[in-house]
């Protein structure tokens, strides 16, 4: 499973968000179809598009027909905001598998621009016209401020046949930050509807919810790869510089030396795309090395 950024720029500003900017180019469309050719050898079966704000990148279409070219399936993490009719079925054609918007508030405020109100018209745009599947993600913690807010927005996302989910944000090495008594009780109540997303591990959750460490091995590096904006490989969107190795340089023996690389943030760790794709060697392969990455350990900003 891969994550791969197309273009850092974004047309947003949330204060608690640190994966975008609003100066960068898009990464020319050779180099990104270099790429997922290159994580098609890799042997990648998922791979997400994200950013900064993916719908902004001119040639999105075709990264996304190249990633199905590849047999993988192709999905995408966007805020929506330039979702159209017209946007949508060109993303139908593309072959997009799945989308996930995330929708921080009710109302927009100085945190987050993410809101149900301005993005409600865009998720019956989508109710109507796609055929990829759609997930709603609200959240708690972070400065929101309702987190009564994340319970609405999942009813309206299940009220328009779309899943719902709830994640946790986290701090700039995507460790936890604690949750209050409401909103975990906001986090627990979501956890309990019957429509939900395909892939939950309750457990797992539950003790990042109540600000316990889990016990589990992160083969980040290996199961799941970040690709930056610059081609390098990370660990995690927050983890960055670690390993940072060019992805065209990126071989097999790589993935097997991080997947029994433990990475001393998993106790913590709130990225829940990783926990998923690593949970099913929960039982297997103990890790034999260590490292300890994160802004506290001496993170390396990648710049060009």
């Amino acid at each position: 499973m891969a994550q791969i950024v197309p273009m850092r720029r974004c047309n947003l500003s949330c204060t608690y968000c640190n994966e975008y900017d609003d100066f960068s180019a898009p990464v020319a469309l050779e180099e990104m179809l270099r790429r997922v050719d290159h994580l098609g050898e890799l042997g990648t079966s998922i791979i997400t598009i994200s950013g900064g704000e993916p719908l902004l990148h001119p040639d999105l279409d075709q990264i996304i027909r190249r990633i199905r070219k590849n047999g993988a399936l192709a999905g995408m993490i966007t805020n929506g905001y330039l979702l159209m009719p017209d946007r949508i079925q060109r993303l139908n054609r593309a072959g997009l598998d799945h989308m996930q918007i995330s929708i921080d508030n009710v109302q927009p405020d100085e945190i987050s621009k993410k809101s149900l109100k301005v993005l409600d018209k865009k998720l019956q745009m989508l109710a109507e016209h796609a055929d990829f599947h759609v997930n709603i993600n609200s959240v708690v913690g972070g400065g929101i401020k309702n987190p009564h807010d994340a319970l609405v927005i999942g009813r309206r996302a299940l009220e328009l046949g779309f899943t719902s989910t709830i994640g946790i944000i986290h701090d700039g090495d995507g460790q936890l930050k604690p949750l209050q008594d409401e909103e975990r009780r906001v986090y627990f109540e979501m956890r309990s509807w019957k429509k939900r997303n395909y892939s939950r591990f309750n457990k797992f959750q539950e003790a990042i919810a109540n600000g316990e460490p889990n016990d589990w091995r992160c083969r980040a590096g290996s199961r799941y790869l970040y690709i930056c904006e610059n081609g390098l490989v990370h660990y995690c969107s927050q983890q960055r510089g670690f390993p940072g190795v060019p992805l065209a340089e990126y071989t097999k023996d790589d993935l097997r030396r991080e997947f029994l690389t433990e990475k001393t943030c998993a106790p913590h760790c709130t990225i829940s795309c990783v926990h998923q794709i690593s949970y099913i060697d929960h039982w297997r392969a103990p890790q034999t090395s260590s490292t300890s990455p994160g802004a506290t350990q001496g993170l390396v900003n990648i710049s060009t």
